[in-house]
């Protein structure tokens, strides 16, 4: 018996808004495929607003509720029976994040939930990582958005811990991340990894997956510590337009993979990695992984 059905995540970041739809294939005696069917980024940057403002403007409260319409039209082309929306840091720090989201709620409705950042790390740790990791190997996992980063440490497949740090590509743009909170950060990392005799990164994000995908490697293989360094001073020689014209990076992208950088090489750097993996999922894919285990666990009760 084959059953196909199609959920819906939305990730409202500091950085982009993204829709990804996926399909969840149930077949007999088989476990559950999740298996991506379209995915829609919008670069509206609410970071840009929050961390600066305190506040989204209402230019971006128009481009979002516009990027939600379109979302909520998307989702029913496509026939999605499920849809989980959530929002990160920069709609968790602004003064008027829950009058945005009962506008959006009014005018598109989409229900958003703002989420903590200890829950945000869990729903992207439940991302059944195991199928891109060894289980007898130790990571750790950084995961680079516009307002924080996620830090986890996977030892034998099992999330040992887990810390959201205010350190996004964002935040480094516009200068607003203090010497401090990255010797908080060093300190967090060096303590949890010196635990363990030899560690990699496990990457995500999607400046990561950007530069995974110019490296030319082959799913599954590691990017080394090197090549990482090598290519942050490449990107450093060119100017912002350089970026764009002569790498051919998107203009939104252009600008925040230089401090995404920096996030991976320093966690190379504290954790004493050499390599680091780039199993390309992400807070997306943890909310459709959400939404079904839920449902699933209720029909059980």
């Amino acid at each position: 018996m084959l059953s196909i059905k199609k959920y819906a995540a939305i990730d409202i970041g500091s950085n982009a808004v993204r829709l990804l739809i996926s399909n969840i294939i149930e077949e007999s005696g088989k476990p559950v495929k999740f298996k991506k069917n379209s995915l829609v980024r919008v670069p509206i940057r609410l970071g840009a607003d929050v961390f600066i403002n305190k506040k989204i403007s209402e230019e971006n409260k128009v481009r979002l509720i516009d990027t939600m319409l379109a979302f909520r039209l998307l989702m029913k082309s496509h026939k999605v029976e499920k849809y989980k929306a959530c929002a990160t840091s920069a709609m968790r720090e602004s003064s008027n994040g829950r009058n945005v989201v009962d506008l959006i709620l009014k005018n598109a409705d989409i229900k958003i939930d703002i989420i903590g950042g200890k829950e945000e790390a869990a729903i992207i740790a439940a991302t059944d990582l195991n199928k891109f990791i060894d289980p007898n190997k130790t990571y750790l996992y950084v995961d680079v958005g516009g307002g924080s980063t996620e830090f986890s440490i996977i030892n034998n497949g099992k999330q040992e811990v887990s810390k959201s740090f205010k350190i996004g590509t964002v935040r480094l743009l516009n200068n607003m991340v203090e010497d401090e909170t990255w010797a908080k950060l060093e300190k967090w990392i060096k303590k949890h990894s010196s635990d363990y005799e030899k560690l990699s990164v496990l990457g995500s994000g999607g400046n990561i997956n950007k530069i995974f995908k110019v490296s030319g490697k082959a799913m599954g293989k590691p990017l080394t510590y090197f090549y990482l360094t090598s290519y942050y001073k490449i990107l450093q020689s060119y100017t912002y337009e350089e970026r764009i014209t002569e790498l051919e990076l998107n203009q939104d992208r252009a600008d925040v993979i230089i401090p995404a950088m920096r996030i991976y090489l320093s966690a190379m750097k504290w954790s004493g990695s050499k390599h680091i993996y780039v199993p390309k999922i992400g807070l997306s894919d943890g909310i459709i992984k959400s939404i079904y285990y839920d449902i699933v666990s209720s029909n059980t009760q």
